[in-house]
């Protein structure tokens, strides 16, 4: 089953130009991974949260998205936001912890 999650983030003042440069790598980097559905950003009107949407076919492919983005990129991102809130949605495995779950609601034939 597909994982996803929506991460709200506030970037740190005087960060925005450096997050969206590094935000440019992280794209870059993501395109290239396997199991990769969907990699998304979007900014709030005043310019100080981020909103992040990823999508992934399975668990495996998040936590291996989640590894390589640590190894890679974890220490830059670190110093330029705040994280607010993390929820993931789906049926993740165990390897997905330190989140907010939220599972399918009923027995539905679900697409997209």
């Amino acid at each position: 089953m597909q994982v996803s999650w929506w991460v709200e983030l506030v970037v740190r003042p005087d960060d925005l130009d450096a997050f969206e440069a590094l935000t440019c790598e992280m794209v870059a980097a993501a395109r290239a991974e396997q199991g990769v559905l969907a990699y998304q950003r979007f900014i709030s009107h005043d310019r100080l949260t981020v909103y992040v949407h990823e999508r992934y076919e399975h668990s495996g492919a998040a936590v291996a998205h989640l590894v390589k983005f640590a190894a890679t990129f974890g220490e830059r991102y670190g110093r330029l936001i705040e994280r607010k809130r993390f929820l993931v949605f789906g049926n993740p495995s165990d390897d997905l912890r330190g989140a907010t779950y939220h599972r399918p609601f009923g027995p539905f034939p679900y697409w997209g």
